[in-house]
């Protein structure tokens, strides 16, 4: 019997147990190494496909005179790039306005977007009767669309049948302000709705923050002696500086890409002093049928925002003490 299992052994028909114990560490091996990135399979084919691909195939655009109704699409380089640039070009005082009209509503809205909802996160953090229903209230406006927040206050603002204009003028204001066809009322109109419909989304952000924010240190600085406002610079902002940053870099970004509110509420008037970038973006590639120079628009416009959004995380970025 021994002669046998020897002989057996011999030819490979039992491997030795060692060898076995080594080929299923490495197979066990292997499959750790490879379970990380079938998780992020998923994330990498939607990245792929609605991130990366649209990018490489703006960048191709941008570089090409792309018309839909013509058959050739002709290799121009970088002159849809030098058309933005050149001041005896036909787009460079529409691109420049439109620039110059995003700028002046981020400028308006932003402050407004993170000082207000910071406001209400603070009072919404408080323990009062109530306090679930008016968190309920104030993120309420933030679940409609743009449509829909544009529609409807382009009927309440209206100059002669709103509803805006009927209020005032019955507690005796003036009650023809145009709202939506002048300045600087159109500004007013969209950063003031801008700031009611969104408001909401930042004071949840900023009350989760403040959640976060150890009751320990509010003790101990009333101890100190620290009144209300030093409690606020001295606990409340720095326990809220990473979600501060947050919200300063995704308003910028929110505001710099408006687009629903102008063209349904003011549609570009007067003239066209509210028609932002991404409007006439969209203009000079779906109406104007030249999606090369609107997609060379949209890079040049991407970069600009790219080094803001730096420049504000360079600002305001967060370093453990």
């Amino acid at each position: 019997m021994a002669d046998v299992i020897e002989v057996g052994a011999a030819r490979g028909d039992a491997p030795p147990p060692a060898a076995n114990a080594a080929r299923r560490a490495a197979s066990a091996g292997r499959t750790r190494r490879a379970t990380p990135y079938l998780f992020l399979a998923p994330y990498l084919v939607l990245f792929g496909v609605f991130g990366l691909l649209p990018i490489i195939l703006g960048l191709w655009l941008s570089v090409h005179q792309w018309d839909f109704q013509l058959p050739n699409r002709p290799f121009v380089g970088f002159d849809n790039y030098k058309q933005l640039f050149s001041s005896d070009s036909a787009v460079y005082g529409d691109w420049w306005q439109s620039i110059r009209a995003t700028a002046i509503f981020t400028v308006l809205s932003v402050p407004l977007l993170v000082v207000v909802p910071l406001g209400l996160a603070l009072l919404l953090n408080r323990s009062f009767p109530g306090r679930t229903f008016f968190r309920a209230i104030y993120f309420a406006p933030y679940v409609l669309g743009v449509a829909v927040i544009g529609l409807l206050w382009r009927f309440l603002l209206d100059a002669n049948l709103g509803l805006v204009n009927r209020l005032l003028g019955a507690v005796g204001l003036p009650s023809d302000t145009p709202w939506v066809t002048n300045m600087p009322w159109a500004w007013i109109s969209l950063v003031g709705v801008t700031v009611w419909w969104t408001s909401g989304f930042n004071a949840v952000i900023y009350l989760a923050g403040l959640q976060d924010i150890s009751p320990e240190l509010y003790e101990a600085a009333r101890m100190d002696g620290a009144n209300a406002w030093q409690r606020f610079r001295n606990v409340t902002l720095p326990g809220l500086r990473p979600v501060l940053l947050f919200v300063i870099t995704t308003t910028v970004l929110a505001s710099a890409n408006m687009f629903g509110q102008s063209f349904l509420i003011t549609q570009g008037t007067p003239g066209t002093e509210t028609r932002t970038v991404v409007w006439f973006i969209v203009e000079e590639g779906l109406r104007n049928n030249n999606a090369g120079r609107a997609a060379a628009m949209s890079i040049v416009f991407a970069l600009l925002l790219a080094v803001v959004s730096i420049a504000n995380f360079r600002l305001f970025r967060y370093k453990e003490d």
